[in-house]
């Protein structure tokens, strides 16, 4: 019969094993997926609040932690495509939305509508549930601050940007432009700007898990499941 081992080295071993583990799943967070969860209307309805998603970390260059550094990308950012990324205002808070400009691209918006390089956008992703809301308190004078300089037209007096009237701007190098699916409700690039290329984090892979935070079932994380929504693509 074989002595019990000291307690000692048993929790050696523990601990150990646990750091392994916590290691492999810091890994595994950083550089390949991690998990993220919508919990906003932003993206209605490619993203419903309550979906909870894989996110593709290396596809864009995944970040080296404390270094400042990036991993070489697999591929550059594509128009259409839904991008998670670091808030431009707000840092270390991610946020998806869909990438509408890259580089290069001259962009403007007439009457809800998103002109790229003169030519008018399909957008079968794209609502507008609340046209008739007006816009947030101040925003107009906040999209006029940063807009105003980039204008390819200049209109110092006369431009007053809103929603769904802005523009003709110019993606500058290395930034991007993205906006919500659900335009009315959405805050976005139309309100704080380009988004620099270095604020991508990746690109949803899969919906794993989704759930209706508003039923009025008690535990709705468990009992208010969408089943048809889980494993799906975001498109």
């Amino acid at each position: 019969m074989t002595a019990p081992r000291p307690l000692g080295s048993r929790i050696r071993e523990w601990s150990r094993s646990l750091a392994i583990a916590l290691l492999a799943w810091l890994l595994l967070r950083t550089f390949v997926v991690q998990a993220f969860h919508i919990t906003s209307e932003s993206m209605e309805s490619a993203m419903l609040v309550g979906d909870v998603l894989f996110v593709v970390r290396p596809l864009y260059g995944a970040e080296v932690p404390f270094t400042h550094t990036r991993l070489p990308a697999i591929r550059e950012p594509r128009h259409g495509e839904i991008v998670i990324f670091e808030g431009v205002e707000t840092p270390r808070l991610e946020i998806v939305k869909r990438v509408i400009g890259l580089p290069g691209d001259t962009l403007a918006m007439r009457g809800g509508t998103v002109l790229r390089n003169g030519v008018m956008l399909e957008e079968p992703y794209a609502s507008h549930r609340r046209p008739t809301d007006p816009d947030p308190p101040g925003s107009q004078a906040q999209m006029r601050a940063w807009q105003e300089p980039r204008l390819l037209e200049p209109r110092p007096a006369s431009y007053l940007p809103d929603r769904d009237n802005w523009g003709p701007l110019v993606v500058p190098p290395e930034s991007l432009f993205v906006m919500g699916d659900n335009r009315d409700e959405s805050y976005d690039g139309r309100f704080w700007g380009f988004l620099p290329r270095t604020h991508l984090h990746g690109a949803p892979l899969l919906i794993y898990y989704s759930f209706d935070p508003q039923s009025w079932r008690l535990l709705p994380i468990i009992t208010a499941v969408r089943w048809d929504r889980l494993f799906t693509v975001p498109k």
